[in-house]
Order: structure tokens, then C-alpha cells, then sequence
């Protein structure tokens, strides 16, 4: 399984595999056709409670994983932790696409990592 991370500002590539947008909001300035995203699975976004409190600070990134993957067991983010599977079952490649400017401390890295960990 081959789990891909890029920005939603960087260039889509047909090595990319099926892309996926995993904000809760569309990321500015990006027009829906330049982006290539084939699902936008909103619910496995943190909720805007947590994105705020988080606000990209490293010192909070062990607590701000902690609580999303909380928020990943919830019902609310059932359907798309099933779209996500299925997609993942499908494909070779998959890129989770983001919006944030920090590439390390973002809610796809621990997305990612979640699903790498055999959580999903």
C-alpha cells in the first residue's frame, strides 16, 4: 500500500494514484478542476475545534494526533473511513492531498499514519 501526501498548491501527477482531499474546507485559490482530487472526504478532516486549538504549533502535534484519531472513531467519520478503504483496496497508490502550509505537522500525516498502523 503506497499512501502519497502532497499539497493542494503542488502540480497533480499521473503517478499520484486516485487523489483524495482530506480538509474539511476547500483549499483557497485552488479551482475544483485544477486540483484532479477524485473524492473529498470531508468527514475524516479534524473537526474546526481541534484544526484551531492545533493551529500547525509542533508542541501540540502528539496531542492534536491523540485527539483526531479519537475523532477518526467516531461515527461521523464512518462513511469515509469506508470510502477510504475501499479506495485503498482498489488501488496501488493513493495521495491523501491537504491544504496546510507546515508538510509535517498536518492531519494527512496522521491520517496516513493511522492507516499504516492497521487502524483502518
Amino acid at each position: 500500500m503506497d499512501i502519497r501526501l502532497k499539497r493542494a498548491y503542488d502540480t497533480a501527477a499521473r503517478s499520484d494514484g486516485p487523489r483524495i482531499l482530506v480538509d474539511r474546507i476547500w483549499p483557497r485559490g485552488v479551482a475544483r478542476e485544477d486540483a484532479d482530487v477524485v473524492h473529498w472526504l470531508k468527514r475524516l478532516a479534524p473537526s474546526t475545534e481541534l484544526r484551531k486549538w492545533f493551529n500547525h504549533d509542533p508542541d501540540k502535534w502528539s496531542e492534536f494526533c491523540e485527539r483526531y484519531l479519537e475523532e477518526l472513531q467516531s461515527d461521523d467519520a464512518a462513511e469515509d473511513l469506508s470510502t477510504l478503504r475501499q479506495l485503498l483496496d482498489k488501488h496501488e497508490r493513493i495521495t491523501l492531498v491537504f491544504a496546510a502550509k507546515d508538510t509535517e505537522h498536518n492531519n494527512a500525516v496522521a491520517l496516513r499514519d493511522y492507516i499504516l498502523s492497521d487502524h483502518l
